[in-house]
């Protein structure tokens, strides 16, 4: 196969995106959470994958006809954004008018997010929570703190979408890259296991999902307040 059709091949690849974000949607009309994660999960892997491949058979160039980075957004904000939103408010896990200041805050926010020029750091980071509600809902799901916990997060991840506060690229962030990228893995398994079970995970699998999660949203602010280079004074 030649460098064209493998570039071809990546932009396929990220287009399935959108039949996966449609099989989540579908899910989630019917209420089937569990299924609906599962969805996005294979959508989260094959956004993992596809930029890379990118990156290796040089899409711009040898199939530029595509514009992949618009494709990908458009896919992520589907799969990242509008269907995550949707299971938080259709859930019963923030009643009233706590579902819908949500739905607003994400939606709203989010998009704006997206059409940020600025969103990617030097180091490839990201400038800003990269409004990865996919994974934040899935573990309200699987923990679900309770709708005042819940709304505070959804309000302070929100907030931080316009700030200056680092968040890692667990693929592309090349501090702690290899512990960035286990961990990322480990995430995504974590995650699958506890949609598999219907978020009967139990204590263990939760804790650890709590612990990834945790460390996904934090390395990168940890990294800005502990800059590269710097070395203990004896």
């Amino acid at each position: 196969m030649n460098m064209r059709l493998k570039a071809l091949s990546v932009h396929l690849l990220t287009a399935s995106g959108a039949v996966l974000s449609m099989f989540a949607m579908l899910a989630a009309v019917e209420e089937k959470w569990s299924l609906m994660f599962l969805w996005l999960v294979f959508a989260l892997i094959v956004d993992g994958v596809d930029g890379p491949l990118a990156r290796r058979y040089e899409v711009e160039k040898n199939w530029p006809t595509y514009d992949g980075v618009l494709m990908d957004l458009i896919v992520d904000y589907l799969t990242y954004v509008f269907i995550p939103a949707f299971a938080l408010f259709k859930s019963g896990l923030l009643p009233g008018w706590t579902g819908w200041l949500a739905i607003i805050v994400i939606c709203y926010g989010s998009v704006v997010y997206f059409a940020d020029t600025r969103m990617k750091t030097k180091d490839k980071s990201f400038a800003g929570f990269p409004a990865c509600w996919n994974m934040v809902v899935l573990v309200l799901f699987a923990t679900q703190p309770g709708d005042m916990m819940i709304l505070l997060i959804v309000i302070l991840l929100s907030v931080t979408m316009f700030t200056s506060l680092k968040f890692i690229h667990p693929t592309r962030t090349k501090r702690w890259h290899e512990l960035s990228l286990g961990v990322c893995i480990a995430w995504i398994v974590l995650a699958g296991w506890a949609a598999w079970w219907d978020f009967e995970e139990g204590p263990i699998a939760e804790w650890l999902l709590i612990l990834t999660s945790l460390y996904l949203v934090l390395a990168g602010i940890v990294q800005q307040m502990v800059p590269e280079g710097i070395r203990r004074v004896r």
